[in-house]
């Protein structure tokens, strides 16, 4: 795991993959059914842009895991998520504008808790992953490399 409050966000600069734009951004509203939609759009788009089926899969679960600690464990009214693909990585981006008591962690989990084993799991899928504060200087963006292959066109 990288925790890097210098991590480099992703800035809305255009490029292709196969002549389609391979950057995406959008928002959600920070409601339990928009983990849902953020899933449903990463994938549509990942896709689009001919990213394996693994690749695809595991960017589901870290979009989906991101974004339900965005909604449960900030004050954020809206959920914003940006998506790129570059080289064999695919980065997520996940910001919330929300103060939160503690900074997003992996934890170990009981056997018989319910939640809390959400950042393992994008550790286990992701090159990397970490925390910094987001460009406004309120709330903050966690991010998640994943690698990724192209399918031959």
């Amino acid at each position: 795991m990288v925790l890097s409050h210098d991590a480099p966000s992703l800035g809305l600069c255009g490029g292709s993959l196969f002549g389609h734009p391979r950057q995406d951004a959008f928002h959600f509203p920070a409601l339990n059914t928009s983990v849902a939609e953020a899933r449903q759009r990463v994938l549509a788009r990942l896709r689009e842009w001919g990213i394996d089926e693994v690749a695809c899969e595991d960017a589901q679960l870290v979009v989906s895991e991101l974004v339900t600690n965005a909604v449960r464990h900030t004050d954020s009214e809206k959920v914003s998520c940006q998506l790129r693909v570059s080289g064999v990585a695919v980065r997520i981006e996940v910001a919330d504008q929300g103060d939160a008591p503690t900074e997003p962690r992996a934890r170990r989990s009981g056997a018989d808790e319910e939640s809390g084993r959400g950042l393992l799991l994008v550790g286990a899928l992701s090159r990397a992953w970490g925390v910094r504060p987001d460009d406004s200087g309120h709330g903050r963006v966690v991010w998640a490399d994943l690698p990724h292959g192209r399918h031959p066109h």
